[in-house]
């Protein structure tokens, strides 16, 4: 069976005008996982979403890894939600969201009360009631990712069966660079979860931690999720789920 390594990018910079960008916290946390790579095997094809935080986790990863001949497939399938859409729809007045962040960084515990307004704004976008008013409903974003997921493993089950008669290299151990949204609905799908544990999902998840899954024809499969070690194992400061 090949393997697949869904990989959240490093710390984003809430707060700042461009949330996107890495922070230095998430650089490090990349570079940290490049490194811890070295003792693992060579992957022979990395995926990432389109997000500039995907690729500049793949880009501080490499530069660790210290492999750059690894090809590179960009899918904007495998991209996170809208979050300032889903926080808009939620409160317009939370139309930008770099001010918003800001305002609530003066409150105290700022951190609490945005993660409960957060976990509102996603109960709306996932009850099912307002959908015609977000740009991607949650349905249609579940769909978006599966097909990713799909997408990726029959394009390297294609390219398998045509190298096996050439003998040449094929696809066992492959990186996707991605976020903890994309990440938890995959878990979903495949482990048959409802709405409410995907969330929970969501919300475990740390960034630059690695979630395995293993496929074939015929299997798909969940080996482990959520594993930051490499993170822990270099100081506990360095572990974030934000």
């Amino acid at each position: 069976m090949a393997a697949i390594y869904l990989i959240r990018h490093g710390q984003a910079s809430f707060g700042n005008a461009d949330y996107d960008k890495l922070s230095a916290i998430g650089i490090k946390q990349s570079k940290i996982l490049g490194e811890h790579w070295q003792r693992e095997s060579i992957p022979s094809k990395t995926y990432s979403g389109d997000l500039l935080r995907h690729g500049q986790t793949l880009e501080y990863f490499m530069e660790s890894f210290q492999n750059k001949q690894i090809p590179v497939v960009l899918h904007s399938g495998f991209n996170e939600f809208d979050h300032v859409d889903i926080l808009t729809c939620y409160n317009t007045e939370w139309h930008n969201f770099a001010e918003m962040s800001a305002d609530i960084k003066q409150l105290k515990e700022p951190n609490n009360i945005f993660q409960k307004e957060f976990a509102a704004a996603l109960d709306r976008w996932i009850s099912g009631e307002f959908d015609n008013e977000y740009q991607e409903s949650w349905p249609q974003f579940k769909t978006r990712c599966n097909r990713a997921l799909q997408d990726l493993i029959q394009k390297e089950l294609i390219n398998n069966r045509q190298a096996n008669p050439n003998k040449a290299k094929v696809s066992k151990d492959i990186l996707v660079f991605t976020s903890g949204g994309t990440i938890a609905v995959t878990i979903q799908h495949i482990l048959q979860l409802n709405d409410e544990q995907a969330l929970k999902i969501n919300q475990q998840s740390k960034n630059t931690s690695v979630s395995k899954l293993l496929f074939s024809k015929n299997n798909l499969s969940v080996d482990y999720f959520n594993n930051y070690s490499h993170l822990t194992l270099a100081g506990a400061d360095w572990v974030t789920f934000r």
